[in-house]
This record gives structure tokens, sequence and C-alpha cells, in this order.
């Protein structure tokens, strides 16, 4: 069950030329965030496995979106009746964060601290951010909770503010995909900051300071998304679209064919397209219905669609042109919206959805045992598998 070859034996030779290459420009990273690292990193015992520290801090970020799950499973305890999610609840997803965000700054960090950098430590390492980074997000609605009819934001809201973030994901590596090189996203640092904040200002001063005007009649969360539309429109895509340009002018990019470099972008791109006729077609309003469960799927499916986009470009091979997952997606969608579902649209929601998270998490786990063995390494020890 656990053998399936997801990886091409020409990927798995592409692995072996593999080299890291990646530029961190942000001021808060680069002055404030890395001396602190630096410093946590000494702390940490030689034997313990890079990947060991990757994957601990993504645990710390599913215990915490299941608990949260567990007081507010539609997204209006915030909103509806304050102070049904307790207080220590907000406290423990502030210190998972940062834990989350500490292990996922450091992992790097150690591995070359302890000689072991692998190409499967980075894979594992942004296969599980592509995951985190929806789960970030699908949190923090809890803060803010969904709309009453006077504070809050609308499950419609909440699908867009989570497609922006996960396209600002995708341009990262559709950019090294082009470049070569991850040129790290500023949002990244700032966002775990911001996240970490409003859970300490939800815990100490309760979640009616998100439901009281700030200025002018705006909420902070008005503001929030605001920010976020901004820094993805006016700062980060133009920034992607900029560094393949000066890669294009230097004559170092990897794809020559406008082709070839957009062909990582269809998959992810047809998937959104599917998933908002969806939400936007659907007789059973299925976004309003079961949000949480709909905006679950749709990080899944996106994590497993930019995995093999990272793959690709590790390996320095072609991305294939259509996820397998948008044909069965395609079928749900269309059954849903032509009513053939009729009142069965939210069970085979959470049918679909159980599916593709079991394959994923099927995926994730015969990719890294093809790796390790292939790499002669073990995922969580620092030994060395004995050859065969």
């Amino acid at each position: 069950m656990w053998r399936w070859r997801y990886v091409s034996d020409r990927q798995l030779d592409g692995f072996r030329q593999y080299k890291y290459n990646a530029v961190d420009t942000n001021p808060l990273s680069v002055y404030i965030m890395q001396p602190i690292w630096n410093k946590i990193i000494t702390i940490v015992p030689l034997w313990v496995a890079p990947n060991v520290l990757t994957f601990s801090g993504f645990v710390m970020i599913l215990v915490n979106y299941f608990l949260i799950s567990c007081y507010d499973w539609d997204y209006t305890a915030s909103g509806t009746s304050p102070g049904l999610v307790p207080t220590w609840v907000w406290l423990f997803s502030a210190f998972t964060t940062f834990c989350a965000y500490a292990l996922d700054s450091i992992d790097g960090k150690h591995a070359r601290r302890t000689q072991s950098s692998t190409p499967l430590g980075e894979l594992f390492d942004h296969g599980l951010d592509s995951w985190a980074t929806s789960i970030f997000v699908l949190s923090f609605f809890s803060v803010c909770s969904r709309d009453n009819g006077k504070s809050g934001i609308s499950v419609y809201t909440m699908y867009i503010y989570l497609s922006i973030v996960l396209f600002n994901f995708m341009c990262s590596h559709w950019e090294k995909y082009n470049t070569g090189v991850l040129f790290l996203p500023w949002g990244y640092d700032i966002s775990q900051v911001v996240l970490i904040a409003a859970y300490l200002l939800t815990g100490s001063v309760g979640v009616e300071v998100w439901h009281k005007p700030l200025l002018f009649g705006f909420y902070i969360t008005d503001a929030l998304v605001i920010l976020l539309i901004g820094f993805s429109l006016f700062l980060s895509f133009p920034q992607t679209l900029y560094n393949i340009y000066r890669a294009h002018l230097k004559k170092t990019l990897k794809n020559d064919s406008l082709y070839e470099g957009l062909l990582p972008l269809v998959s992810p791109l047809l998937l959104f397209m599917l998933l908002t006729v969806w939400v936007a077609l659907s007789p059973v309003n299925i976004l309003a219905r079961q949000p949480r469960l709909f905006l679950w799927m749709v990080g899944v499916a996106f994590s497993n669609v930019i995995c093999k986009v990272i793959i690709c470009q590790m390996s320095s091979t072609r991305p294939e042109l259509f996820h397998w997952f948008l044909f069965p997606l395609a079928l749900v969608v269309y059954a849903a919206i032509s009513g053939l579902l009729g009142w069965m649209e939210e069970a085979v929601l959470a049918v679909f959805t159980a599916l593709v998270t079991a394959a994923h998490v099927h995926y994730g786990v015969c990719v890294g045992r093809q790796l390790s063995e292939h790499l002669n390494i073990y995922i969580f020890s620092l030994k060395k598998r004995v050859q065969e």
C-alpha cells in the first residue's frame, strides 16, 4: 500500500543533481527573526534529525486547528456567542503558532549544523508548508468569525482570502521553477507575527475587539483583508514577475518557451476555477452550509497540486498539464451544480474531502519513502540506510 511509485526514475535522478538556492531580503526576517532563530537552534540536540523539527511544527499546527474546530466548527462561536471558545485556547494558539514558526525556521539551520541537508529535507519542508499555509488561515477565521449581520466576515470573503494566500504560495514556487532561485516571500514572516499577535490580543482582550469598529466604521478584519489584497497585488505578485523578467534579461531562465514557463500554473488555476464554479452555482449554497469542510478540501487539493510542481522544479522535469484531482472534481462539480446530487451534495462533499485527504497523505508517505530509499537516508533519523 505504501510502496506506490509516484516519483519517476527521471525525477529521482534529478533530485541527486539538485542544489538549494534561496534569497531572503525581508528586513523583519534578516534583522529581527534570524538572530532569534540563531539563539534557539543552539539548544536543539545534535542527534535530532531536521525533519523531526519540521514534522513537529506541522503536528502543532494540526493540533491547534482541530482544537479550535471542536469549539467552533461552523465559524460562529466568536461572533454569535463570544466566550464559547475559552481564553486558554487562544493563548494555546499563539504558543503553537510561534513554535511551528520557530521550528519551520530552524530546521534548515539545524540540517546545515548537522551536515544533513538533503533534497528530501527541502521537499519535506516545502510540502508540509503547502498544506500548513491553508491550515493557518482556516484557524485564523475562528478569531474574526463568520458574518452575523453586524460583524465578522462572510464565507465568500473567507474563500477569497484563502485563495489569495494560496496564490501567493504558488507564485513563489512558480518563480523558482522558472528562475531556479527561491525568493523567500516577505508575507510569510509578517503573516506569522500578525497571527501570533492576533491570538494574543484575542486571549487577553476577548473576541469582542474584532467586532467593534476601529476607525471610520472599519473593523480590524477589514484592514487585514485590504492589507492582504494590497500586499499581493502591489508587492508580492509584481516582485515575482520582476524576478522572472530579470532572469530573462540575464538569460538564466530554466525554461526558454513561454508555454513551458506557464505550464505549472495550468492545474492550480483550473483547480480554483472548478472550485469557484461550485461555490457560485451550488444549489444548496455548499460553502455556507459547510464552510470548514469545503475550505479544508480546498487547502488539501491545492497542497497536492503544488507538491507535484515542487517535485518537478527540484528535479528539473516537466510538470503534467492536468493534475488527476481535476477529473473527479469536475465530475463532482458538474453533478452538484446540475442538481443531480440534490440533498446529497453535503454528503458527497464530505466523502470527496475524506478521499482527497487520504490520497494526499498516501502521496506524501509514498514520496517520502521513495526518496529516502533512493538517497539512502532515513526521514526521521540521521543514520544512513544499510545498502541492500
